[in-house]
């Protein structure tokens, strides 16, 4: 599962919204926030996206984590 809240900060720590994120890696807004939210998984191609576009060092503790809570979105 996507750590929601560690994603969130890497975006916002980089001075980016989610729609511009979403439009640099190549998706729509709507589908980066499903994925976000883990409604959706990421793919290996846009997790490598975003570690790259991110700086992420672990994609571990971002993508693959195990004890995430989940987020409730309307």
């Amino acid at each position: 599962m996507t750590n929601t809240n560690l994603l969130k900060g890497a975006i916002k720590s980089k001075g980016l919204t989610q729609g511009e994120t979403a439009k640099k890696i190549g998706i729509s807004a709507a589908s980066l926030n499903y994925k976000i939210n883990n409604r959706r998984q990421f793919t290996a191609s846009e997790i490598s996206k975003l570690v790259n576009l991110l700086a992420i060092v672990n994609k571990d503790d971002y993508f693959f984590a195990n004890d995430v809570a989940k987020t409730e979105t309307q």
